[in-house]
């Protein structure tokens, strides 16, 4: 790599800029002292020049003092009324005013609007105004009526306004691998949320500059909305949005579910403008300036000129910036005669956008592309050398070498933060993204350059391109419907992340050394055969050659099975992490006002009990508050949660009953992980998310059970289910149970001897008979009747004042107790009265509107509580 020092330089760049992000500042000095000594070795060995070490080492710690300058630097303007909201806690609110420019685009979805604001004026009652600074702000404004919609959507990027409404600090992530909120802003250098209610909330005034380079960025945005509608007048309907999202970047119109199909595929990098897009659009401008007459110099300073332009009204996203850097380096490389290779202005763009912003680091888009293209550059050659020769077939195994590179080096990622991976994800990616880049990106640039000149032209291109998608969307839906195949991945740790992609690199070192070697021995072979006289100086050493290159291509065939095997042992760990792990687990798991327990056996079994749920309160005529991809407890919080903990199977779902707060979510778990089987309380509910439910689940051929008083279940050696009761008489019908609340499953698990008591929703009429049973089984076996002894009792009905009696505390006399409650819960959960009684039991209290997730480890040792109260 001496002849490479850009590379280098990259590469330890990067590496700084992610030792800084991810240790503290003493890790970093471990690190660069190892660094150090490092470079010390590398010259004393003479693998490397003094300078190449000196430089090498210059950019990894000038990389980790830019990320620890920007991290010390990313603070609010606040101080002090951060210091309050550190004391008066997470739901803390502040009356305030705000004054100062709009710097996003304005996003309108049904009665949410969100922006960021950049603040050179705050007011808070009670704290000294913002003064000489700026404080970046979200704005999230909740519209009163519908034609406040219209009002919002004439706000730009650039706008001068005042809001008035209230601050309050962007939520931590409240369950263990859950969505940091704050750090995910904090990222985008916001610290504070600004909450307002109605239009009126909001004040435009008139822009202190015109030109400044926000307002500039709102024409932007304006041209990317007329081009936006100009893709829907010419692709009506369903496709609108993924042909807004293919062309412009415009992703919020996409429709959810085919997103879904798309990523269970892998297939949303083609949603993601990135190179291939740019290239396109390269194409197809060089053809038409070619049609000019243009000299190659001359097309290629307008290519320069044009892909910045491309790349504001794509959106500017980093895959898209990536690509855009690399295409007007390659272009002034190459005007210049100087372009080396891809490697080079890959490098060259990595350091450029982590200089302009070390924060792009953290973004998903910008390490998906960085390292997808790496593999690529690096990878495709190595094994396209391996396949057959480019006589036949030549394009279909370049395309397939493409497609097994960028499969393997974005794996890891893929599995880290989306969880999943499908068995037919190359096939998709073979079969569709050439349909994508050669007839649909094509047609439809085509169709928006040709639309303002021939508009009936125009149209006849979009009609073969809606042609082309309908037949797209086909292939995905067939393929995504083979949910069998498709796997489920817990995310892996950093360390395992990093050695794939050694190992991934290292097999493709290893693949090209062994395609010289094949050459070798060919052409050593040829020259012995070619030799007809009698051995002599010359034909013994093309003996000797091929001798030497069999022996070599022995080694690198044996080198590559190596990391084949390590591959191997890598992908078994990372599917079966805790294969050997035998502590059981109970995370009461934060879904706001519902109920959800996720349980892990010591065999590696899983029980959900209850999923959650969003409760709505729609109004009829308010239909228009409805948002594109509205907020569902299942989907967004229960599911990823599950798949980010790798349960790639519940073996028993325990549905308490049919209360929205508590199955609600699990429609989405029931699409996405198979269940084994199922408990329910035997009723049914006229609701619609209850019928839904159970259909869902007879659909998916789940086992339904409704168990009676006494039924248990065994799991495995250490783990054990007791009925207690449910609030309705069982016979030969299925009775209807307007209000569940009374007929919830009461529920016991043993886990090592300790007892976890789950009470769904019951109240205190209901408790009693609970004492009842438990009194009545406990002496079935010929025994005295005694109490049942708990460990933890999960308080029923969220803490509500007519649950949780003094009488049910008493019997059951429980060492902790959890409760299971929405943070802005209008219902006053739990009620006062109700915690009072808890505390006078003696026993511990852990809120999941107060802390987030609560989690239990068990051993046979003992129990450890995870989170204190």
């Amino acid at each position: 790599m001496n002849n490479r020092p850009i590379v280098l330089f990259a590469a330890c760049w990067v590496s700084g800029s992610a030792v800084a992000a991810a240790l503290p500042f003493r890790g970093v000095l471990l690190i660069a002292a190892a660094a150090t000594l490092l470079a010390v070795a590398a010259v004393a060995g003479k693998g490397a020049s003094w300078r190449l070490a000196a430089v090498c080492l210059l950019a990894l710690l000038l990389a980790a003092g830019q990320r620890m300058w920007a991290d010390a630097a990313n603070v609010t303007s606040l101080p002090a009324l951060q210091a309050a909201a550190e004391t008066d806690g997470p739901r803390a609110k502040y009356p305030a005013e705000a004054l100062g420019t709009i710097v996003s685009a304005v996003d309108v979805d049904g009665d949410r609007v969100t922006f960021h604001m950049e603040a050179d004026a705050i007011h808070v009652e009670g704290h000294k105004p913002l003064a000489d600074s700026a404080e970046r702000l979200m704005v999230q404004l909740r519209l009163a009526a519908q034609p406040e919609q219209a009002i919002a959507a004439a706000w730009q990027r650039g706008d001068r306004i005042a809001v008035a409404g209230e601050l309050a600090q962007p939520a931590t992530a409240s369950n263990s691998g859950g969505f940091d909120y704050r750090r995910y802003l904090r990222s985008q250098r916001i610290h504070w949320l600004l909450q307002a209610k109605g239009a009126a909330a909001v004040t435009v005034r008139p822009a202190a500059s015109p030109t400044a380079a926000a307002a500039l960025l709102g024409r932007v945005d304006a041209a990317r909305a007329w081009l936006g509608a100009r893709v829907e007048e010419l692709y009506p309907g369903p496709q609108a949005g993924y042909m807004k999202g293919l062309l412009l970047g415009l992703r919020e119109d996409i429709d959810p579910g085919r997103f879904q199909q798309y990523a269970q595929l892998g297939l949303t990098h083609i949603l993601a403008i990135s190179g291939l897009h740019v290239g396109v659009f390269m194409y197809v401008l060089g053809s038409l300036l070619k049609l000019l007459r243009l000299r190659r110099e001359r097309i290629m300073t307008v290519l320069m000129a044009s892909v910045p332009l491309y790349v504001l009204m794509a959106g500017a996203a980093p895959s898209v910036m990536r690509a855009g850097v690399m295409a007007v380096l390659g272009l002034a490389a190459a005007r210049m005669g100087k372009l080396k290779d891809g490697l080079h202005l890959l490098s060259a763009a990595a350091v450029g956008l982590l200089l302009l912003d070390p924060y792009y680091l953290d973004s998903v888009s910008f390490q998906m592309s960085f390292i997808v293209t790496l593999g690529l550059i690096a990878g495709v050659p190595a094994v396209r050398g391996m396949m057959p020769a480019r006589r036949r077939g030549g394009p279909l195994f370049d395309l397939l070498s493409v497609s097994i590179v960028a499969q393997i080096v974005s794996f890891p990622l893929t599995i880290y933060y989306f969880n999943q991976f499908h068995l037919l994800s190359l096939p998709a990616n073979v079969v569709v993204v050439p349909i994508v880049s050669m007839i649909v990106l094509p047609l439809g640039t085509a169709s928006m350059i040709v639309m303002p000149i021939w508009g009936t032209g125009a149209g006849w291109i979009a009609q073969l391109c809606r042609l082309v998608n309908e037949c797209t969307y086909w292939i995905v839906e067939q393929l995504a419907e083979q949910s069998g195949l498709r796997l489920i991945w817990g995310s892996p740790p950093a360390w395992w992340i990093a050695a794939w992609l050694l190992l991934a690199g290292t097999g493709f070192r290893l693949m090209t050394s062994l395609r010289h070697s094949r050459n070798s021995h060919a052409a050593a072979r040829q020259l012995t055969l070619q030799q007809t006289a009698p051995l002599d100086n010359g034909s013994m050493q093309a003996y000797e050659w091929e001798s030497g290159s069999v022996r070599r291509a022995r080694t690198y065939r044996f080198a590559v099975g190596t990391v084949l095997a390590a591959a191997v042992m890598l992908l078994g760990y990372a599917y079966m992490p805790d294969k050997l792990d035998t502590q059981a687990k109970i995370s009461f798991l934060d879904v706001g006002q519902g109920d959800a327990a996720l349980i892990r056996t010591p065999s590696g079994k899983h029980i959900l009990i209850d999923g959650g749920g969003t409760v709505s309160f729609r109004k009829p005529g308010e239909e228009w508050r409805e948002r594109r991809d509205p907020f569902e407890v299942g989907a967004k919080v229960v599911v990823p949660l599950l798949m980010k903990r790798g349960v790639k199977q519940i073996d028993l779902l325990v549905i308490s009953h049919l209360d929205s707060d508590h199955i609600g979510g699990l429609r989405a778990v029931a699409d996405v992980i198979p269940i084994k089987r199922a408990w329910w309380n035997g009723t049914v509910k006229q609701a619609s998310d209850a019928m839904e439910l159970l259909q869902d689940l007879l659909d998916n051929d789940v086992p339904l059970q409704a168990p009676a008083l006494g039924d248990t279940l065994q799991l495995d050696a250490h783990t054990e289910l007791l009925v207690l009761g449910q609030g309705e008489e069982r016979n030969d019908t299925i009775p209807l149970v307007q209000d569940q609340n009374e007929a919830s499953l009461v529920v016991a698990v043993s886990l090592y001897g300790r007892t976890f008591l789950f009470a769904g929703d019951i109240n205190s009429a209901t408790e009693g008979l609970i004492i009842r049973n438990a009194i009545e089984l406990s002496g079935r076996k010929g025994n005295e009747p005694s109490r049942i002894g708990i460990d933890v009792l999960k308080l029923a009905h969220h803490g509500s004042r007519y649950s949780t009696s003094d009488e049910w505390l008493a019997y059951w006399r429980p060492n902790a107790v959890v409760v299971s409650v929405g943070a802005y819960n209008t219902y006053g959960h739990p009620h006062p009265h109700v915690l009072d009684r808890v505390k006078a039991s003696g026993a511990e209290l852990w809120r999941t509107d107060d802390g987030g997730e609560v989690s239990f480890a068990l051993t046979r040792e003992g129990i450890l509580v995870n989170r204190r109260p």
